[in-house]
């Protein structure tokens, strides 16, 4: 079966802060070097990045502060002009486009969600979930029938005629969510949207978020610089250092395969037991042998040990089919979860 296209795709996307950036890019001609852009006195925030977001996934994308993860999510949508290169939304050039065509594809088919709400105070919950499509035009009682459902969706049912300095920070956020889905976009950007919240309101706001996006299956691209965040909610994570991507992958991948040094360190104290899968722990078949079990190749470690704890046996991993894949055992499983927890 081929692959469906992606959503969103960027190629060859540089954003350069100094002295006419794209002048000095069209002069070039190709992509610059660091020794380039030093003669040229130019800083790069997002440095020549390719990506693939696909329809419906949660694509994380993380980094250290002044990496350029917010930088290259603005350009993505175009908040922020690129230097150069090409942004592509269901196949069209999202640079390419007139003011008026982006602005109408941020008013119906973009969201945009922010660490800091920005919420109108003056206004009601409702009227504040409504403004976008106010601003659209749409009459006052479908705005209103819309935003009330948005408010019911994100859990805030009876606080509609609340001002937001009468809603707690978590409150505040979902109704900047629930503000973002009135127009029922196709692409949602999150920067950070929970990062100024207490832990436990965060977490709160990390499981609300998964059950919209199990009911709603948008496309969602998602920056945080929290790695236990990004596992959470990720189904694929991009790692930037110095406005480039160094790698996109699973978080089982990027502890599994790490890329480079900078990646093995970004995950060292990722919580491996889990992340880590029969799959990619077991070891080969050799011979035949008597299992004392199975055990599904997509489970994590800490269900694994929950299921095997009670045999010294080896147990068979086995894929979606029945197919027999491999071999994990008690012993094999502990000695990872020790080494995991020493090095943490």
């Amino acid at each position: 079966m081929t692959e469906a296209a992606p959503k969103l795709s960027c190629r060859g996307v540089w954003k350069l802060f100094g002295h006419d950036p794209r002048g000095f890019m069209r002069r070039l001609g190709r992509a610059p070097s660091e020794t380039d852009l030093a003669a040229a006195e130019l800083i790069p925030a997002v440095a020549d990045v390719d990506l693939d977001i696909r329809d419906g996934e949660i694509f994380v994308i993380m980094g250290l502060s002044g990496s350029g993860k917010s930088t290259l999510v603005r350009c993505l949508s175009r908040l922020v002009e690129p230097t150069s290169g090409e942004i592509l939304f269901d196949g069209r050039d999202l640079l390419r486009m007139s003011e008026r065509e982006l602005i109408e594809l941020r008013r119906h088919r973009m969201g945009m969600v922010f660490q800091h709400f920005a919420l109108l105070p003056h206004l009601s919950v409702l009227r504040n979930v409504g403004f976008p499509l106010e601003i659209q035009g749409v009459a006052r009682a479908e705005r209103e029938r819309r935003a009330r459902e948005m408010i019911e969706l994100v859990g805030l049912g009876g606080r509609e005629t609340n001002l937001p300095s009468q809603l707690s920070g978590g409150q505040q956020q979902r109704v900047g969510i629930a503000r973002s889905l009135a127009v029922g976009p196709e692409l949602w950007f999150l920067d950070e949207p929970f990062s100024a919240l207490d832990p436990l309101i965060r977490r709160e706001m990390q499981n609300e978020f998964l059950r919209l996006q199990e009911l709603l299956k948008k496309t969602i691209v998602f920056i945080t610089h929290d790695f236990d965040e990004a596992i959470r909610l990720a189904d694929r994570i991009a790692i930037m250092r110095d406005g480039r991507i160094v790698q996109v992958g699973t978080a089982e991948e990027l502890i599994v395969s790490p890329a480079d040094g900078y990646v093995t360190e970004f995950t060292r104290d990722a919580p491996r037991a889990r992340i880590l899968t029969a799959r990619s722990v077991m070891r080969p078949i050799n011979g035949a042998r008597d299992f004392a079990g199975l055990v599904a190749a997509a489970g994590s470690l800490v269900d694994i040990v929950r299921q095997i704890d009670a045999s010294a046996g080896d147990f068979a991993v086995i894929d979606d089919d029945g197919q027999r894949l491999g071999i994990v055992n008690r012993a094999m499983l502990m000695a990872i979860l020790l080494d995991s927890a020493e090095s943490a």
